[in-house]
C-alpha cells in the first residue's frame, strides 16, 4: 500500500498555508506556538492527512462496526461438510447432483475423522478472525491517539513507524476480509474405501455455512396454558429445513412439575406448545435437527415467555399495602 501524499491526490499548492488542513483551534496553536519551520510544518500536515485518509476510508468506525456485526453473525451460523464434485462451484450443490450413493461409497470412519478435522478448522477460523478484529481495533485506537497528540515533533520523528504500521493494518485487514469464508478442507486420507473396478468419483470437501435459526420476539405470544412460537432464517434454504425445539418450566415447585419439559422435532417455522401452567416462566430454545454432515453449531436462540395468570390468579385481590395514618 503506498501511502504517498499523491496517491491521496492532494494539492501541495494548498500546504503552504498551516491552516490548510487544520480546524480553527490547531491553527490558532500553530500560529501561536510556531513549533516547527515552515517547511517542517507543510511535511507535518502532509503526513497528518495521509494518517486522516487511513482511518476515514480504511479503517473507519462504520467498517469496524460492520466487521464487528459479521463477526458475531459467525459466531452464531452453524458449519457443514459439503461434498461437491470436483467440477462443481461452491454454492452450486443441489442434493440432485450429489445423490446420496456418495456417502454409501465414502469410508464411514474416515469421513467421521474429516468432521473433526472440520470442526478444529472452523474454531481456528473463528480464533484467528476474533484475533484480526482485535488487532484493527487496537490499531485503530493507537493511530487516532497519534492524530491527537498537540506535539508535531514526535509525529514527525517517528513517521517510519506509522507507515510501517498503516502497511501492517492494511495487511491485517486482508487476511481478515480473505478468511471471512469458510474455506476449503484438506484431505489428508482417501474418503472413498477401495471399491475394486469401480470409477472412483473426483469429489472434494467444502466448509460451507447456514444462517443462524432465531425467534421471533414480536410474533412469539404467551398465553394462559399455551404459546405460539415463530422462527426465521435470515437466508431461507433451498430445501425444507427440519427443527428442534425444547422447552422447560423455570423454577418448577413441585416433582410434577419437573416434567414440564421436552423436545419436538418440527417441520415448520412455527409451533404452539401447548399445556402449559399458567402465570409462569417457560424457556424455549430453538436450533437445526442434528445432520451427518454438521462439524460445528456453537450457538442457539433461546427465548423466555411468562404464560398469562388464570382465572383465579385474575381474581385474587391483591395484597394489603401498609395502614395510613
Amino acid at each position: 500500500m503506498n501511502f504517498q501524499v499523491t496517491v491521496l491526490g492532494l494539492d501541495k499548492a494548498k500546504l503552504d498555508s498551516p491552516q490548510a488542513f487544520l480546524d480553527p483551534e490547531e491553527a490558532e496553536e500553530a500560529e501561536d506556538g510556531q513549533l516547527l519551520e515552515p517547511e517542517a510544518w507543510r511535511t507535518y500536515v502532509e503526513r497528518r492527512n495521509v494518517l486522516r485518509e487511513f482511518l476515514t476510508s480504511e479503517l473507519s468506525p462504520h467498517l469496524l462496526r460492520r466487521h464487528h456485526a459479521r463477526m458475531e453473525l459467525l459466531q452464531r451460523c452453524s458449519y457443514y461438510i459439503e461434498i461437491l464434485p470436483k467440477h462443481l462451484a461452491l454454492g452450486d450443490q443441489n442434493p440432485l447432483v450429489v445423490p446420496n450413493t456418495m456417502f454409501q461409497l465414502i469410508d464411514p470412519w474416515k469421513f467421521q475423522r474429516m468432521k473433526k478435522v472440520g470442526t478444529a478448522q472452523t474454531k481456528i477460523q473463528l480464533l484467528l478472525l476474533s484475533d484480526l478484529l482485535e488487532q484493527l481495533d487496537h490499531g485503530r485506537a493507537q493511530l487516532d491517539a497519534l492524530l491527537e497528540s498537540p506535539d508535531p515533533r514526535p509525529f514527525l520523528a517517528g513517521w517510519g513507524h506509522v507507515e510501517q504500521r498503516l502497511a501492517d493494518l492494511s495487511a491485517v485487514m486482508d487476511n481478515f476480509l480473505a478468511m471471512m469464508v469458510p474455506g476449503r478442507l484438506h484431505i489428508k486420507h482417501r474418503l472413498v474405501s477401495d471399491i475394486g473396478a469401480t470409477k472412483v468419483p473426483h469429489i472434494r470437501l467444502m466448509l460451507s455455512t447456514k444462517m443462524p435459526v432465531m425467534f421471533d420476539r414480536k410474533e412469539s405470544v404467551a398465553h394462559q396454558d399455551w404459546v405460539s412460537l415463530r422462527w426465521f432464517v435470515t437466508i431461507q434454504p433451498a430445501s425444507p429445513e427440519q427443527f428442534e425445539l425444547r422447552f422447560k418450566l423455570l423454577e418448577p415447585r413441585t416433582q410434577q412439575e419437573c416434567t414440564q419439559c421436552g423436545l419436538i422435532p418440527v417441520a415448520a417455522c412455527t409451533f404452539d406448545v401447548r399445556n402449559l401452567l399458567p402465570n409462569r416462566a417457560y424457556k424455549f430454545t430453538i436450533k437445526r435437527a442434528e445432520s451427518y454432515t454438521l462439524v460445528y453449531e456453537p450457538w442457539r436462540d433461546s427465548l423466555t415467555l411468562h404464560t398469562k395468570p388464570g382465572p383465579q390468579e385474575e381474581a385474587r385481590p391483591p395484597p394489603a399495602g401498609p395502614a395510613r395514618p
